[in-house]
């Protein structure tokens, strides 16, 4: 696919030790406390990197104690940005956001109360992929997405999927896989993925399309069966499910990453501080082991990447939303 990104690879640690002892040799001292707004409900899979990394930047040179997570769920997390737009740009309060809030919200919402130049990206912080599954509804044979799309064309009435929200991007690529097959698949929105994944491992929906991590315990069981993932390489936490593109469907890579980001008026030291103990944070093997057992893959990047990433999946999926038709809107 033209225009992917690869994993993002952040600075070694010569280089982030290099950056945090060049902020910290520009005279303003730690803040006493950060909080880290998450626009999702505490146990989401976002939160678990909001919530390890802020049990780690204590006594850095950004913050003397440990952070504090401020879960403001709604919108699909637009409040939680809607709320650092409206910080005091000091440093003491950034926000973790889900890429999509800047790649995909602008194109299906006409009025967004925040716009990108609001920010400053931080540090990416965990990338997620996102998965389709099947439940009981979907007989036992059928076994991959060839197989599901078939037993959809051929049961027009029951060919559905679910998702955490409209304009979410699982939305947008059940949306796709639509449009590329050529089957019509019928789309079901939930508030969050948890009422949507237990629906479908009841047999009330077919399918459901969101990040793997929230069916790990479901495709163990064998209640659940993830029939594709939408990673540039198969999940390493499902390394035996096909990737959309390794079944003809290229458009259909896609990965959501969590990024850190700070108020705009935030001072440039600061944000070089906030960037050393963050990334120095996400490089513990425990908050790589934690987070792995909500499918997330930790990382970290330099504030560049993670704006050039952010602006290329900004064009990507602007070109994408216009072949779906959908409008947040409507």
């Amino acid at each position: 696919m033209q225009g992917r990104r690869n994993f993002v690879k952040g600075l070694g640690a010569g280089a982030v030790l290099a950056a945090f002892g060049s902020a910290y040799a520009q005279g303003s001292g730690p803040l006493e406390q950060v909080r880290i707004l998450y626009g999702f409900p505490a146990g989401s899979a976002g939160d678990s990197v909001a919530r390890r990394v802020a049990e780690k930047i204590g006594g850095s040179g950004y913050s003397k104690n440990m952070g504090v997570v401020e879960n403001k769920p709604g919108a699909g997390g637009r409040i939680a940005l809607e709320n650092l737009r409206n910080a005091v740009g000091d440093g003491s309060v950034i926000a973790l956001s889900q890429v999509s809030a800047f790649s995909i919200y602008p194109h299906i919402y006409s009025k967004l109360s925040y716009q990108a130049r609001d920010f400053e990206p931080i540090s990416i912080g965990a990338i997620m992929h996102h998965g389709l599954a099947v439940g009981p509804a979907v007989p036992a044979e059928v076994k991959t997405l060839k197989d599901f799309l078939a037993w959809c064309k051929n049961n027009p009435d029951k060919a559905s999927f679910g998702s955490p929200g409209a304009g979410s991007q699982p939305h947008l690529l059940g949306a796709l896989l639509g449009l590329r097959s050529g089957v019509k698949l019928s789309h079901a929105p939930y508030r969050g993925m948890a009422p949507g994944v237990s629906d479908v491992a009841g047999g009330q929906i077919a399918a459901i399309m969101g990040p793997c991590g929230d069916y790990l315990s479901y495709h163990k069981a064998g209640k659940l069966r993830v029939l594709a993932t939408s990673g540039p390489q198969r999940n390493p936490y499902l390394p035996n499910v096909p990737t959309f593109a390794e079944q003809g469907f290229s458009d259909l890579t896609a990965e959501e990453w969590f990024g850190f980001y700070a108020n705009a008026k935030t001072p440039v030291d600061v944000r070089q501080r906030a960037h050393a103990a963050i990334t120095m944070a996400l490089r513990s093997d425990a908050l790589k082991e934690s987070l792995g057992v909500v499918g997330l893959i930790a990382t970290s990047s330099t504030p560049e990447e993670m704006a050039r990433s952010q602006q290329a999946e900004f064009e990507r999926w602007g070109a994408l939303v216009k072949q779906i038709g959908f409008t947040g809107d409507s």
